[in-house]
């Protein structure tokens, strides 16, 4: 009966042994799983970073290229910058050097528009109504032409007879260097004209400074120091509408400048 008692006890020693055997087992197993998934893991996570690290190490390359590039662009742009400071300086020289010449020109052919000038009012007996405003001088149209006339009559071309011996008196003394020319300008007053022959005071006023030119030309002054241009009634010296104000608009202008 003891006997039969300890064999029991044996046997059920045995199979709670052996069920811990199997759960041991079990857990082994499960641990041996997991451990097979982290190595897998580790695998794809060594080989994600190793391509993570081939792919950073790719685009540092590029980036430092593109930033040789951006360097060698800069460069570039900075000597582009130099090179149109210094023209945009070299281009200021020129600049005041060509004012500065102008200046002396302008200056000079001043020197030989006022000996015109007062050799000019000698021919024309220093009348009263010719005068000499700004840079031209101003001959009334009355004393040239009749009211609505182009024609030169013989007392205007003794006149301008004169005007054209003062103007080879002086170009003979202007030096070859200044390109100089003499413009006639005719301006009417602000009365309306429409004939045939001048539908405007357009037309009028151009024939008038056109008449002179071809004088001056017959009388021997070159045809390419000379420019004729009609203004019309548009740029009045006096804004009234008195006698004495269309008396001052009608007029011939000379001026002698620059070309």
């Amino acid at each position: 009966m003891r006997r039969r008692r300890a064999r029991a006890a044996l046997g059920a020693d045995i199979a709670a042994l052996d069920a811990l055997k199997q759960q041991l087992q079990a857990e082994v197993a499960a641990l041996g799983m997991q451990l097979d998934t982290s190595k897998e893991d580790l695998v794809r996570q060594t080989d994600l970073t190793a391509a993570a690290l081939a792919q950073t190490e790719l685009l540092n390359r590029q980036l430092a290229a593109i930033r040789e590039q951006l360097g060698s662009l800069q460069a570039a742009l900075d000597a582009t910058k130099r090179d149109n400071a210094a023209k945009d300086v070299r281009i200021a020289d020129l600049g005041k050097e060509l004012n500065l010449a102008l200046a002396n020109r302008v200056g000079e052919l001043e020197r030989y528009r006022s000996e015109f000038f007062g050799r000019l009012r000698e021919v024309l007996g220093h009348r009263g109504d010719v005068r000499v405003v700004g840079d031209r001088f101003v001959v009334p149209t009355d004393i040239l032409f009749e009211s609505g006339s182009a024609e030169l009559g013989p007392a205007a071309q003794a006149q301008l007879a004169g005007l054209a011996s003062t103007v080879a008196e002086v170009a003979a003394e202007i030096p070859s260097s200044i390109d100089w020319v003499l413009r006639i300008d005719g301006h009417t007053d602000r009365r309306p004209i429409s004939t045939d022959r001048f539908p405007s005071n357009w037309e009028l006023s151009t024939a008038r400074a056109v008449a002179i030119v071809k004088f001056l030309v017959v009388q021997g002054i070159p045809a390419h120091r000379l420019s004729a241009n009609g203004f019309g009634e548009f740029q009045p010296l006096d804004p009234g509408s008195s006698a004495e104000a269309y008396a001052r608009n009608r007029r011939i202008e000379l001026q002698l400048t620059n070309r």
